[in-house]
């Protein structure tokens, strides 16, 4: 069992890392937006389930779809590129707190309409 502090700090590193490895490796429509809003690692340090925030959010699905499609090669890459072990097993999930996203969709949305 790691030390709570230690998951901490193991969640901000895979955070970072998986973040880049998705810039880097994956290719999503040019009309989706995709971030890593989150990652809660278990006590073992065996499994991770990393939050996904999609904008728009209407394409929540097809964005966990690809990613999906995609997990090995993050998961390969994220085990080579970091010096610890075991390295979690990566699992996308949807952001749950979307409304704070969704509100700045809309002022964007807003924004745009009145540069129209």
């Amino acid at each position: 069992m790691a030390t709570e502090q230690r998951v901490k700090r193991i969640n901000e590193l895979l955070k970072r890392q998986i973040g880049q490895t998705i810039l880097e490796e994956v290719d999503f429509p040019k009309n989706i937006l995709v971030t890593v809003s989150g990652v809660e690692t278990s006590q073992d340090v065996t499994h991770c389930k990393v939050s996904i925030a999609v904008f728009p959010a209407s394409e929540t699905k097809n964005a966990l779809a690809i990613l999906q499609k995609f997990i090995y090669p993050i998961q390969k890459l994220v085990n080579k590129s970091l010096r610890m072990r075991p390295v979690p097993q990566i699992r996308f999930v949807e952001e749950k707190d979307m409304a704070p996203a969704q509100r700045v969709e809309a002022i964007l949305e807003n924004i745009k309409i009145e540069e129209e």
